[in-house]
């Protein structure tokens, strides 16, 4: 399930937005359903976005995800992941991962230090603590959710039409490097949707048929909404769709065309 995640915090590509016109607001909330081939539900994710009580200059965003029905037998997965950003540079502050994983359990936390650049990766589960040098604003897989729906236009994409993000996750520094794909209309549950389709490179192997395996598509409107997500996987392949939402901080833009 920690993929589902993953890829979807790849998956906001975005285009400059003012920050008083933020691609989101508290109180956004996303369903998504996964399938597994094309042709069974093999899960749920939700993810929401809230003010945080304890301190006005954060924001806490909060990822779930669920196995369901029969994936439920021989393969449970409860899973959660959350962040508490930095409202202004989107920088994030605490990151949290709580997983169990068809029994493979993982209780993390991590505290940034973005002045220092140091992340304190404390082990809940092993009750140990150790901090790593981290790269200059360096993003969790939740923060970057949100960092490139808001920041990155395509003035920052490369002559090969890339953009690279330096993130930090368990215990390990990664560039996370996304393509400029196409821009293109597709239908969904709501209508069809201008979007930006996208490849984030994964690594290869364990799960991953190849690097280009994921292909995904987001709203090319202000609230840029993460609407389908398609991975090749060694075995078989995943497909996540957009169900539901709430609370958008802009229109939300359905073309309606023949």
């Amino acid at each position: 399930m920690k993929y589902y995640f993953l890829m979807l915090s790849l998956i906001f590509l975005n285009y400059s937005i003012a920050q008083d016109n933020l691609a989101f607001k508290s109180g956004e909330w996303f369903k998504y359903k996964i399938s597994y081939s094309g042709w069974f539900k093999a899960g749920e994710a939700t993810v929401n976005l809230n003010e945080y009580n304890n301190n006005n200059n954060l924001f806490h965003a909060k990822m779930i995800g669920k196995s369901t029905g029969a994936v439920n037998l021989f393969f449970k997965v409860n899973d959660r992941y959350e962040s508490y950003f930095n409202k202004n540079n989107i920088v994030p502050d605490k990151f949290i991962r709580n997983i169990d994983e068809g029994g493979y359990t993982k209780n993390l936390e991590i505290l940034f230090n973005q002045n220092n650049q140091i992340a304190t990766v404390i082990d809940l589960k092993k009750n140990t603590s150790k901090g790593f040098p981290i790269k200059e604003n360096s993003q969790d897989m939740v923060s970057v959710f949100y960092y490139l729906r808001n920041f990155f236009k395509m003035d920052d994409l490369d002559q090969n039409n890339e953009l690279v993000i330096d993130m930090f996750f368990d215990n390990e520094n990664y560039k996370l490097k996304i393509k400029y794909l196409s821009t293109e209309i597709i239908n969904t549950n709501f209508g069809k949707i201008l979007c930006f389709k996208i490849q984030p490179y994964v690594q290869s192997g364990r799960v991953f048929k190849k690097d280009e395996s994921l292909t995904m598509w987001i709203s090319a409107d202000k609230n840029r909404i993460p609407l389908r997500i398609k991975a090749d996987l060694i075995v078989g392949s995943i497909r996540i769709d957009l169900e539901s939402f709430s609370n958008l901080n802009n229109p939300f833009e359905i073309k309606f065309i023949k």
